[in-house]
């Protein structure tokens, strides 16, 4: 079962960026209700696409630079990347259902 990793700036690059497969990243802050009320789908997620999928987590108190790259203004922010390209975002608490939609397109 895979889980959920945190990913730091120092270590985006090569965590997110340079993945052999698609990867879910998480912007989120511990502060942020909405960001807790997801997190369960958000591991949920990790585990359904484990080996098709990887699953991580930004906490953007801690890691500024990757948020302001990628124009995180709101949290919870999910952003999909494959092959080091930012392919789909979503933005807010939403349903699990809309998550897969996404995925789906990428896997």
């Amino acid at each position: 079962m895979s889980k959920v990793v945190e990913v730091s700036d120092g270590s985006f690059d090569e965590d997110v960026l340079k993945a052999s497969t698609p990867v879910l990243v998480d912007f989120w802050a511990p502060w942020c209700g909405p960001c807790k009320t997801i997190a369960p789908v958000v591991e949920e997620l990790a585990a359904e696409y484990d080996g098709k999928l990887k699953v991580v987590k930004v906490n953007v108190d801690d890691n500024k630079e990757a948020a302001l790259k990628y124009g995180v203004r709101g949290i919870p922010n999910l952003i999909l990347f494959k092959d080091g390209e930012n392919v789909a975002q979503i933005i807010g608490a939403v349903a699990k259902q809309e998550l897969i939609t996404a995925i789906d397109k990428v896997v």
